[in-house]
């Protein structure tokens, strides 16, 4: 991965996919890091990306969520299970292998997707193929400079951190708890104590991307 010095601030939609396609051109696999905390809109940024780069190039990009990579519940256990979405509660390792070897780029590979109704990892519930010339992966701990975080940062071509206030992330993560089926005090709790703690560490103990989303 390539970090700016100072991280080139972006608006527009228009202006990451421009840069995305610019920097890919003629790679046989480029791979994106797009991060931020939680409730700050990856799973739609990333849609949005690859609607936009599909446009461009039809059938050449695919979308791998770090979320897939959560630890079952069963395998957490109840005093992990309390803080699942912190980083210990991912599989960074096996991030990391899936990472090396989609950058290979010398065969399909199987990657689980998170189902958040139901609150688990569906092993091989997306395939990259040879044809996803683009890979956006996207996900809260993608750049952060702790282990074993750290030895992804090298498989990233390209990173993006989305940038956005605290109170907005707040009202967010909120709003979700409560279209979780959380009434109002547990759906605040679980914002201020379990999410924002994720959201400050992200902030503050992240390494600086290549552009910033704001």
């Amino acid at each position: 991965m390539s970090t700016l010095s100072q991280p080139a601030q972006v608006d527009s939609l228009a202006e990451v996919t421009r840069r995305i396609l610019v920097a890919a051109e003629g790679r046989e696999r480029f791979l994106v890091a797009l991060a931020g905390p939680p409730g700050s809109g990856k799973s739609y940024r990333s849609e949005q990306l690859l609607q936009a780069i599909d446009g461009a190039l039809p059938g050449q990009v695919v979308v791998v969520p770090m979320d897939g990579y959560h630890f079952d519940n069963a395998v957490l256990g109840a005093s992990q299970l309390a803080v699942k979405g912190a980083p210990q509660t991912f599989d960074a390792e096996g991030l990391r292998v899936d990472l090396e070897r989609i950058r290979c780029a010398d065969a399909a590979v199987a990657v689980p997707v998170f189902d958040r109704p139901l609150d688990l990892a569906r092993a091989g519930g997306r395939l990259v193929t040879l044809a996803h010339r683009i890979v956006i992966v996207e996900g809260n701990y993608l750049l952060l400079d702790q282990e074993p975080w750290r030895a992804l940062h090298d498989l990233f071509d390209l990173s993006v951190m989305l940038e956005v206030d605290d109170a907005t992330l707040e009202q967010r993560l909120i709003d979700r708890w409560l279209s979780m089926g959380r009434d109002a005090d547990a759906a605040r709790r679980k914002a201020l104590d379990k999410d924002m703690p994720n959201a400050r560490l992200i902030k503050t103990t992240s390494i600086p991307p290549d552009l910033v989303w704001r």
